[in-house]
C-alpha cells in the first residue's frame, strides 16, 4: 500500500454530516470520499501532480429509498 500522509481537518458539523451521508451512499469512508473529491477536483483543475495515483472510476449509484434521507 501506498504510504499516507495525515493531518487534521477541521469542519463545520453540517458539512461532516452531509458528507458522512454522500461517503455511505457511495459505500466509501469518509476519509475515502474526501481523497475522491480532492483528487476529482485536482484533475478538473489540471493540477494533478504527475505520476500521482489515480482514483478508480466510480459510477454514480441510484439514491437509497427508505428510512434514511
Amino acid at each position: 500500500m501506498a504510504e499516507r500522509d495525515s493531518f487534521l481537518l477541521r469542519v463545520d458539523p453540517a458539512v461532516l454530516r452531509a458528507l458522512r451521508q454522500w461517503a455511505d451512499d457511495d459505500l466509501r469512508s469518509v476519509n475515502g470520499q474526501i481523497e475522491f473529491l480532492l483528487r476529482r477536483a485536482l484533475a478538473d483543475g489540471g493540477r494533478m501532480p504527475t505520476g500521482a495515483d489515480k482514483p478508480a472510476p466510480h459510477p454514480p449509484r441510484e439514491p437509497r429509498r427508505g428510512g434514511q434521507g
